[in-house]
């Protein structure tokens, strides 16, 4: 078993799926104490959501109310990936599937349709 600093590997890294498209970066992760009494990553936190809640104050509290905005659910939880699901830690995270079977955080989606997609040229980056 490979041990993982969270502060250092984890948090904040690139996140990419297997074609190579970046999905996010990690703004949090969901721990769990195994049976052994081992604490084990159990989860990557992804979105506003998430970034907020763990940056805290009233920024963060700011940061995570901008992002329930812009979702339809009552509660809204950051994109959660299964630990299972990364194949490789470096420096970035590499997934062991594509992110099309992920749900894109609102916020990114409305700041890629709405900002980053009205820079001349932006659209054409994509290709």
């Amino acid at each position: 078993m490979t041990t993982l600093r969270i502060d250092f590997h984890l948090l904040d890294r690139q996140i990419v799926d297997l074609a190579g498209r970046k999905v996010g970066k990690v703004d949090d992760v969901e721990l769990a104490v195994g049976e052994d009494g081992r604490v084990r990553v159990v989860a990557l936190l992804v979105g506003q959501v998430a970034l907020g809640r763990r940056i805290g104050g009233r920024f963060g509290r700011w940061l995570a109310a901008v992002a329930a905005r812009l979702r339809a659910e009552k509660t809204p939880a950051p994109l959660r990936i299964p630990f299972e699901h990364v194949g490789a830690v470096g420096s970035h995270l590499t997934l062991s599937l594509r992110a099309e079977v992920l749900t894109e955080p609102p916020l990114e989606k409305w700041l890629r349709e709405h900002v980053i997609g009205r820079i001349p040229g932006a659209r054409d980056a994509r290709k």
